[in-house]
This record gives C-alpha cells, structure tokens and sequence, in this order.
C-alpha cells in the first residue's frame, strides 16, 4: 500500500483529504476501471462527480472559485489516481493547463472556463507536439495568423491526451514563424469552432482508458480575446511550467512503482513453486529487498521535491532530475515484478500486465529521459 504515515510532505489536513480521495475513488473509480480500459475513455459521468467532490484543480485561488489550496493536495490526488491503476487525465487537467489559464489568462478567460473546469463541466487539453515536433517544441508548424480582429489556425497535433474528450484546447502555434521561440504564442481553441476536427482515439501500447489523438486545425477562427497572455511568449510560458508537469509525473511514477511492487509481493506469496512460495526462493527475496530500498529511497526523495515545489524553491534541473529518477526507478520495479509474476504477468487479467504497459511512456511524455539528463547536465 501507498506508505502514508509521517510523510514528511504531508500533515493531518492531507490525511484527511487523502481519506476523502480514496473513498471518493472506491466508489466512482475502481468499479469502473475495467470498462474504461476497454471503451479506450474515461465518461464524463466520472469528471462531472470529480469534480463535484472538490478533486479538479484544487489549486485554483478562491477568487476564481476554487479551493486555493497548494501543490501537496494535487499530489495525493495523483498518487492515489496512479496506484489505483487508472491513466485517467485529471492529472493534466489540475497540475498543468489549468495554471496556464490561471497565471496567463485574462480576467473574462478565467471567468468563463476556472469554474467549469472545476466542476467538470469543462474538460481542457494542451496541444504541443505534432507529427515532426516532439521534445522540440521550436520545430512545431502550426501557425497562428492575424485576420483583422482575428487568428486563423492551421497545422496538426497529436499524442494529445483528453483529446477526445476536451471542450477546450489551449494550441501551441507560431504567431511569428520568423521569430523563433520568440514567435510562439498559446491560443484557447473551443472544439465546437469551425476547422477544428479530431482524429482517431489513438492506439496505445498502455493507458489504455486515457483517449489520447489526433487533433486538426483547418482555417481555425478564433477572436483576438482567444491569445493566451502575451504574443510571442508561448515559448516562456511553458518553459515555466514545466517544473510542475514534470514533478506531477513523478509522483505518479512513485505510486505506480509502489503498486507493482505491492502487486508482486501478494502474488510471490500466494503462488507455490518446488515446494515452497515464489517469496521463500532467495532470488524472489533479494528482488524484492532491492527494490523496497529503491523505492525506500524514492519516497523520501519525492517528499523532499513536492516540499520545495510547495514552497516555490523547486528548479527546473530539480523537476527534471525528479522526473528522470521516478520514472526509470518505475519501469525496473514494473520490469521486475512481471518477471516474479512468471507466465501470469504476461496475462492481461492482472494488474501487474496494465502497470507494466503504462508504464513506458512516462520515459516518453513530459520531455524524454534524454532530455531530462540533458536539462539537469546544463545546471551542473
């Protein structure tokens, strides 16, 4: 289980939120997972009561309607989210687009999309990469042209997640293709605009209930108000938000780990081999003692960043670093305890298969493992 007691990030208000989520999860999630995985989306039903239950976007200021609480409370969220084994994207909509619109966003942007995105009743996604623009996000083609009063949208995305589902789209495109990262700006895209389509719900190794696609910007109209901040500081602005996005991966990672390594620990114990329990075989108990260290050392580390992001002293090489070790530390202890599971992790009837295949893009999204080393080799 997900070790909770004297956490080092966390006090009795969050034990008491904490409560809150998994009871809300007991009832609005795990009877469900199952069915999401096959239907390839998570219904709105679940967001819709998410949100009614105060779960998206705590992190909103109470002038906006939210709960104005901090990053720690996000956290929990996503570490009971992940160890329950759901890829839903509450995650992306409370840790990441909605602090855009919080931070950059106008006064009648706020007001017209922080409180349904709070209730649910607004589902937003952030469209960077594009079939030849990934970690790269200088090399993205979308552009954003000036019409009069008007920008029209062109260009394509794709590994988009909450695609399928959004009501709103916030669109990395090039105002200025001359300029470099000086000419990206963001632009809010509504899904019922002219031009806008979405393309098929992509076929996934894992996550499989998280609807991830294709998204197609044809003479796209949008109105001046629609510029997110200022033109040509898209670039900066999601600079700026990355620390967040990749500590929110992070601490998933952690709590997936946890879960495959509580996963292998029932299953060594229950199945029997020469006589004995998988768990009394010696390597069984050296894996396993390798990897409780691992993720020992894992925890500690993870309260150390989510206390420094909650104080504002969390770096970019820090989130990075942070994003780095927590998901390669997931894929070994994932790797490893499909092994201990035998010919049974391969079956996609236990946890342990889903866990395993959801668990390689997290080396992927939010910036690679590469460039994760790269970003921390250039702080050194």
């Amino acid at each position: 289980m997900l070790p909770v007691a004297n956490r080092a990030a966390y006090n009795e208000d969050h034990a008491l939120f904490r409560d809150q989520v998994k009871r809300f999860f007991d009832q609005e999630l795990h009877p469900k997972l199952e069915q999401w995985e096959v239907d390839g989306i998570v219904d709105r039903a679940f967001w819709l009561a998410a949100g009614e239950a105060g779960l998206l976007c705590p992190t909103v200021p109470e002038e906006h309607g939210g709960l104005g609480l901090d990053f720690r409370y996000n956290a929990i969220i996503d570490e009971e989210l992940a160890y329950a084994g759901s890829s839903a994207g509450l995650p992306l909509q409370s840790d990441i687009v909605v602090d855009y619109i919080v931070a950059y966003g106008s006064d009648e942007q706020r007001a017209k999309w922080l409180p349904r995105m709070i209730s649910g009743e607004a589902i937003v996604a952030i469209a960077m990469t594009e079939p030849n623009a990934g970690s790269d996000l200088q090399g993205i083609q979308t552009t954003a042209r000036k019409d009069g009063d008007d920008w029209i949208i062109n260009g394509s995305k794709t590994y988009i997640t909450n695609g399928q589902l959004a009501d709103l789209i916030i669109v990395v495109a090039k105002s200025d293709p001359s300029a470099g990262a000086k000419g990206i700006s963001l632009f809010l895209v509504e899904a019922d605009r002219p031009g806008f389509t979405r393309g098929r719900n992509l076929d996934k190794i894992g996550q499989h209930s998280a609807d991830t696609s294709e998204l197609s910007f044809a003479d796209v109209r949008i109105p001046h108000e629609n510029l997110l901040g200022q033109e040509g500081k898209g670039f900066a602005y999601l600079m700026g938000k990355l620390s967040q996005e990749r500590l929110s991966i992070a601490v998933s990672a952690q709590a997936s780990a946890q879960r495959a390594f509580d996963e292998a620990v029932d299953f060594t114990k229950q199945r029997k081999a020469f006589g004995k329990t998988v768990f009394d075989l010696q390597n069984t108990r050296f894996t396993l003692g390798d990897l409780a260290a691992k993720l020992q050392v894992g925890w500690a580390h993870l309260d150390w960043a989510i206390i420094r992001h909650a104080n504002g002293e969390l770096t970019p090489a820090e989130a990075s670093a942070a994003k780095l070790f927590h998901t390669e530390l997931l894929g070994e202890v994932a790797d490893k305890a499909l092994q201990l599971h035998g010919g049974a992790g391969y079956m996609n009837e236990y946890m342990i298969a889903r866990l395993w295949r959801d668990a390689r893009v997290t080396r992927i999204f939010g910036g690679t493992s590469e460039i994760m080393k790269e970003v921390v080799a250039r702080a050194l």
